[in-house]
């Protein structure tokens, strides 16, 4: 009797089974985010390389422009030291009077060049120099009437102090 009484319930059977198969898919859960992590991993170093791949490729351009300037160094300091002034375009004759109102031209250019960019700069300030402009004004113009009003009083107290002195 007790070994019949001692047969597992079917409720309890199917209970374990159920826990069975939680601790399954709790594994495989672990072994795909595992796998997902490895992936993860690959991808980021594998886009790491990309850009070191193109870093790399920008400093070799780097590299083989400043090689090409330090193999014309030489070159470039003669030309940096020699005077540039002292070579002159061939002018023909005809040209000279024209020549030398553009280098007048050109020199006035250059001495209003300066004021001229100042104008320039000060364009997006204008709305605003407006406004303020118009504020002032305004309160000019209520100093005028406060002034003519003043100037009424003082007149009238003129008035009054001559008939007062007059009687």
């Amino acid at each position: 009797t007790l070994d019949l009484t001692c047969r597992k319930a079917p409720c309890f059977v199917k209970f374990s089974e159920m826990e069975k198969m939680a601790n399954i898919r709790a594994e495989i859960n672990e072994v795909q985010d595992l796998l997902l992590s490895v992936h993860t991993q690959h991808f980021i170093s594998t886009l790491q390389f990309y850009f070191i791949g193109k870093k790399c490729e920008v400093l070799q351009d780097m590299n083989r422009h400043l090689e090409a300037v330090l193999k014309e160094q030489r070159a470039l300091r003669k030309r940096l030291i020699k005077p540039r002034c002292q070579e002159s375009l061939p002018i023909e004759a005809t040209f000279h009077k024209y020549v030398v109102e553009l280098l007048a031209e050109a020199v006035t250019f250059i001495e209003k060049l300066e004021s001229h960019l100042q104008a320039v700069r000060s364009i997006p300030q204008i709305p605003n120099i407006m406004k303020n402009m118009d504020t002032a004004l305004t309160k000019t113009e209520l100093l005028a009437m406060e002034l003519e009003e003043l100037a009424d009083q003082i007149l009238k107290w003129r008035e009054l102090q001559k008939e007062v002195y007059s009687d």
